[in-house]
């Protein structure tokens, strides 16, 4: 089991600030209640509950809060806390650190308090007082970020982890293995939130596939998690050895017992661990430390955008992408990614015997499910028509070579250019949403832009209304596959090409032209 560190929907160094805009419109939701779901149409109504100067005022407050969502998704879909993670733990040097705001006497009291409720053993050393202090000194904006993140995996673990009889605060493992990042990969194919191997995952009953890998699945993987704990316990007899099994395996933790002369205690061995194990345990009880002491050190616990109770599953009943259900609930797909982190290629496959679904927010299952008919005759009729031209055969002026930048990931590009998640994928053959800066992915725009170099405009030619076309007001609730069910023979990408539209997202009021020809 190689060590690591998944993290995320959730919603992140900005967290104060986003929380502060969750919390200004929350009094408006309330105000304005979901009233009834039409079963011919995917569209939630809502109630109006201020006037039409107020309404202007409100969305100009909904915009502001998108650049905020905006943020948000840089932060979920950025490596940097896996990174940042798994270098601490392996470059962890134990010198002192000046940090004067926690003085030793009081980390010992609060160490010894830690000790009395956890069976791990936590007692006082001065190279945890410097992991301990080096964190809060040089990361403080990551313990934040994994804090408002936690909010939402914590309780799915600690419910997991007491069906089995281990100790809660093994929830402070996932931080150091993935940094709450679901589909975080390591360096020798270690993958989610608990950092399986291939073959572990696999004894553990976890599946891998061209399509879906479990161990991203943070509600299989904690399950597999635990009983993979549960029997290292059972080996060792100490939950200390059981975590540096867990990271480096029960053979390297009886080698170093063997090298030190019989030593048990880990600190004792700890000398005699792969250099990355030697830093782990320190690195889970610092984490445990501060998560535990989070407000004495001037931390806030965040509520997340969701918690998991707020979402539930709608088993499949054909092959669907999340681009798809994208499109048919207006669910944006970075959302969608983040409640189904097992699916590689965002395709939910169909398969007899087999219990595939998809979660959602509870506000959209509702609509999902009495829409099902509609929903996959839609799908089945974007499959039937998915072979198309390959890109290699397109003109080499109708594409782009775009250079990845901080803060980029895949849900952004495809907005800018007008295109799919699943379409930059294929172009790149990438198999997972992890971007690097500086890579260099092919683009074949269906959006305006403007190049890089110059500021000359590149426009794709937007497809002409003909026959007899009407105005449509977008309503609370409208999604474009909504929309295109109120006019027969009418596509989503009819819609987008008439409007001149990238992406999913509407607001209310915006004016649509449609063509009933």
């Amino acid at each position: 089991m190689a060590f690591r560190f998944f993290i995320i929907y959730l919603f992140l160094g900005f967290g104060t600030c986003f929380s502060q805009i969750q919390d200004s419109t929350l009094s408006q939701k309330q105000q304005v209640k979901d009233s009834i779901i039409d079963g011919k149409d995917l569209t939630v109504k809502k109630i109006e509950a201020v006037k039409d100067s107020d309404s202007i005022k409100k969305l100009e407050d909904l915009e502001f809060a998108a650049k905020l969502d905006e943020k948000w998704l840089e932060e979920l879909y950025s490596n940097n806390l896996f990174d940042t993670i798994y270098k601490s733990v392996t470059e962890l040097t134990y010198e002192p650190v000046d940090y004067p705001e926690l003085h030793t006497d009081t980390l010992k009291r609060r160490l010894k308090e830690l000790d009395a409720r956890t069976p791990f053993n936590v007692e006082y050393n001065p190279a945890l007082e410097s992991v301990i202090k080096s964190y809060l000194k040089r990361r403080r904006k990551h313990l934040q970020k994994l804090m408002t993140l936690s909010a939402f995996y914590f309780p799915m673990f600690e419910e997991e982890l007491d069906k089995h009889d281990i100790p809660l605060e093994i929830k402070y493992l996932a931080i150091v293995e993935s940094a709450l990042k679901p589909r975080a990969k390591s360096r020798v194919g270690a993958t989610g939130l608990w950092q399986f191997m291939f073959g572990t995952g696999k004894e553990h009953g976890l599946d891998v596939s061209s399509y879906v890998d479990e161990r991203s699945d943070p509600i299989k993987s904690t399950k597999a998690a635990a009983e993979y704990l549960t029997r290292l316990y059972k080996i060792f007899g100490d939950w200390d050895l059981a975590l540096a099994a867990y990271n480096s395996g029960p053979g390297n933790v009886t080698k170093a017992i063997r090298r030190s002369g019989g030593y048990q205690n880990y600190w004792n061995i700890r000398h005699n661990l792969p250099r990355e194990t030697a830093g782990y345990l320190p690195a889970f009880l610092a984490n445990m430390y501060i998560f535990e002491y989070a407000e004495a050190h001037g931390f806030k616990k965040l509520k997340p955008e969701f918690a998991l109770v707020e979402t539930d599953t709608v088993r499949v009943k054909h092959m669907i992408t999340l681009d798809q259900v994208s499109e048919v609930t207006g669910t944006p797909i970075e959302q969608l990614q983040f409640l189904n982190p097992s699916y590689k290629l965002d395709i939910i496959p169909f398969i007899e015997k087999e219990n595939y679904v998809l979660r959602l927010p509870r506000d959209v299952v509702g609509s999902f499910v009495n829409n099902e008919e509609k929903i996959y005759a839609f799908v089945k009729e974007e499959f039937a028509k998915r072979e198309k031209p390959l890109p290699q055969f397109f003109n080499a002026n109708d594409k782009i070579r775009y250079r990845v930048r901080s803060g980029d990931y895949l849900g952004k590009i495809a907005r800018k250019y007008g295109v799919r998640v699943s379409q930059i994928k294929q172009w790149n053959g990438l198999r997972s949403n992890n971007l690097k800066i500086g890579q260099r992915l092919t683009i074949y725009p269906r959006k305006p832009y403007v190049t890089s170099s110059s500021s000359t405009k590149k426009a794709v030619e937007t497809k002409p209304i003909s026959g007899n076309v009407t105005t449509y007001t977008v309503k609370s609730g409208d999604s474009l596959w909504s929309i295109s069910q109120k006019f027969p023979g009418v596509s989503v990408q009819n819609i987008k090409d008439w409007n001149d539209i990238s992406g999913n997202k509407l607001k209310p009021g915006m004016k649509l032209k449609i063509s009933k020809g």
